[in-house]
């Protein structure tokens, strides 16, 4: 089972008036080489334009654990035994010196390429760094999240404020002068809440935080992802599934390289050989991996809290049950049913109830727009081309941000975090 959950999990400013005009970065002078979004956001960065990093050896770091829900020990299959305690991970200095809080993106663990990329980047300039999984990650879901239910924006930031309290408790001996935050994708909406709790709890006073290509509105990101799964892909019949036209495009890729090179400019070079995906396959390629991360929640939810939608209440899960049929079930279920099926149930439950209109208000970057709009330390760097953005976003965020909004032109979504010129923005912003 975990086999399945980790894979669904992979395959997941200057001025403060908002008058003022957000920093458009020129397409002739940026240098980014992928122009193509879809293309952009699956084979990110060439390498040699990426910045030199750290190797893991010369890092000071490891992994630690949390057990935040004792309870559910009782509650959770015996197969569950690795995510009944939250871990993270902790990159540490030798000197006193900010921290950095991490949160990861859509279904991703704190393992994710790109946390370990901004890891690497901040530890590098001299930062400790805390790597939280997301929210929406089967591990968080299982070891920390206190309803199991993620999308309710606040209460994700709660969750997430209390591990972030629970990590500085464990690492009560580490000599730090100040807090920072950043998130990328859904961790950057997550970021921008926890931001505006920290603003009444005051328990890390975040000097600055940086949101990288967050969702502004909830609902036309998922929706805009799931649309792609439903991409028409030349070549794709009865016979042939998506997966073994993409599988023969890298056995003959492989075969013409002659070697077999696993490592993350895969999909780079693949992209510049005569096998490369095309705009379709590569929007079914992004698509996919977006549903295999909403069945990964809509099962994992509805599993801990025994709805009884996907995995009967008082099925007996073990080593050797097989998963095929929830899978299949958790598959059909997109976002938007997990939405309809889990999150609004709750959140009514909770609450003096409300419309699905209300709810996404209330977990979008809208239902902040004033905290953001009036606080100087936060700030966006976003790209134009952005598959998640939907009409009027880019124009959400530069009237609440103002020149605290960094647009470069090109990088799909989260493409161009590890570009060079990213990098150096990310880390001029921290350094002040």
């Amino acid at each position: 089972m975990l086999r399945f959950l980790r894979f669904a999990a992979v395959i997941g400013g200057l001025c403060l008036s908002a008058s003022a005009l957000a920093v458009d970065v020129e397409p002739a002078s940026y240098g980014y080489p992928l122009t193509n979004p879809f293309e952009a956001t699956i084979a990110t960065t060439p390498p040699d334009l990426r910045p030199d990093l750290p190797a893991d050896e010369d890092i000071d770091q490891a992994d630690y654990a949390l057990n935040l829900h004792p309870e559910r020990e009782f509650i959770l299959p015996d197969n569950f035994w690795a995510v009944k305690k939250l871990h993270y991970r902790l990159a540490k200095q030798d000197h006193p010196a900010p921290l950095i809080f991490l949160i990861a993106g859509t279904g991703a663990p704190y393992t994710s390429t790109i946390n370990e990329f901004l890891k690497k980047l901040y530890y590098k300039a001299g930062y400790n760094v805390v790597q939280l999984s997301s929210p929406t990650s089967y591990d968080f879901m299982s070891a920390a999240s206190r309803f199991a239910t993620p999308g309710v924006s606040k209460e994700d930031a709660e969750d997430l404020y209390r591990v972030m309290q629970a990590v500085r408790a464990q690492q009560s001996k580490l000599q730090v002068t100040d807090y920072y935050l950043t998130g990328y994708s859904l961790g950057a909406l997550n970021a921008a809440f926890v931001s505006q709790l920290d603003e009444t709890r005051r328990s890390f006073n975040f000097k600055k935080v940086l949101l990288l290509n967050p969702p502004v509105n909830l609902y036309t990101s998922i929706s805009n992802l799931d649309k792609l799964v439903q991409t028409s892909v030349k070549g794709i019949n009865n016979s042939t599934t998506f997966y073994e036209l993409v599988l023969a495009k890298l056995t003959r890729y492989f075969q013409q390289k002659g070697y077999i090179d696993l490592n993350d400019a895969l999909l780079y070079d693949l992209q510049q050989s005569k096998q490369h995906l095309t705009n379709e396959q590569m929007a079914m390629l992004i698509g996919t991996s977006f549903r295999f991360s909403s069945a990964d929640i809509a099962f994992t939810s509805d599993l801990i809290n025994r709805r009884g939608l996907i995995t009967p209440p008082k099925l007996a899960i073990t080593e050797g049950t097989s998963l095929e049929p929830y899978l299949r079930r958790a598959l059909q279920c997109d976002f938007d049913c997990y939405l309809t099926e889990q999150v609004i149930p709750m959140w009514r439950a909770r609450t003096d109830g409300g419309s699905l209109l209300q709810l996404v208000d209330q977990v979008s970057l809208y239902g902040i727009k004033d905290y953001l709009h009036n606080s100087p330390k936060i700030s966006v760097m976003h790209n134009a081309d952005d598959v998640i953005l939907g009409p009027g976003d880019l124009g959400f965020l530069r009237k609440t941000f103002g020149d605290r909004l960094t647009v470069y032109p090109y990088g799909g979504h989260c493409g161009n975090i590890n570009y060079r010129v990213n990098s150096d923005a990310m880390l001029e912003f921290f350094r002040g």
